[in-house]
């Protein structure tokens, strides 16, 4: 079952228009159903297969920072339309829910589906999961980055010149254990948020 983002630039009015650069960086890298589109203004939109890829484009958008981010769990209008700005069915509009939602609260992210209450214990994890993300220092990500690659942490101690130590006490800085164990959580409630068994 597809999964909608909305997503809206923050403060666009005040600084330069970004949704260009993301969707090409989005479309690029991101297998989805639908790609990503400017929907009006400063906002855009995509939809995706399957609920790990949403729990990657929401990381990766609270990242960079900026954003408000909507996520719709739920079914969609088949046939899908060629192009991600004429679809409809319910998680469009619950991802168009989401994103007002989202620019209230604290995190800048909100998730509404098919199943309320699976959809609130998403958003509960996925912010979690973005709290960790945006206090991670640079050092932090620089180890992560590596021993995500496939790196051990002896090879990426090597390329950082640092030590296995130091490289171990980087990831646990950076929560990149919690990051591992909390992802496929919020996997499944996102498909239980959808009204898929999980």
């Amino acid at each position: 079952m597809p999964y909608v983002l909305t997503v809206d630039q923050r403060a666009s009015r005040r600084t330069p228009d970004r949704v260009a650069d993301v969707l090409r960086d989005l479309n690029a890298s991101v297998p989805a159903v639908l790609g990503f589109e400017r929907t009006a203004g400063d906002e855009f939109q995509g939809v995706l297969a399957g609920p790990a890829e949403v729990v990657d484009v929401v990381l990766r958008l609270v990242r960079v920072g900026g954003w408000s981010i909507g996520v719709g769990a739920g079914p969609v209008q088949t046939p899908l339309p060629a192009s991600t700005r004429a679809g409809a069915g319910p998680a469009f509009l619950s991802a168009r829910r989401a994103v007002d939602a989202a620019k209230q609260r604290p995190t800048r992210l909100a998730v509404r589906g098919a199943v309320p209450a699976e959809a609130g214990d998403a958003q509960a994890v996925l912010s979690a999961l973005a709290v960790v993300v945006e206090r991670r220092s640079e050092q932090a990500w620089q180890a992560i980055a590596l021993v995500d690659a496939g790196r051990t942490q002896a090879e990426a101690a090597g390329e950082l010149g640092i030590s296995r130590q130091a490289v171990g006490q980087r990831l646990a800085a950076g929560l990149w254990e919690l990051e591992r164990e909390l992802r496929p959580t919020a996997a499944r409630l996102l498909a239980r948020a959808a009204g898929q068994a999980a």
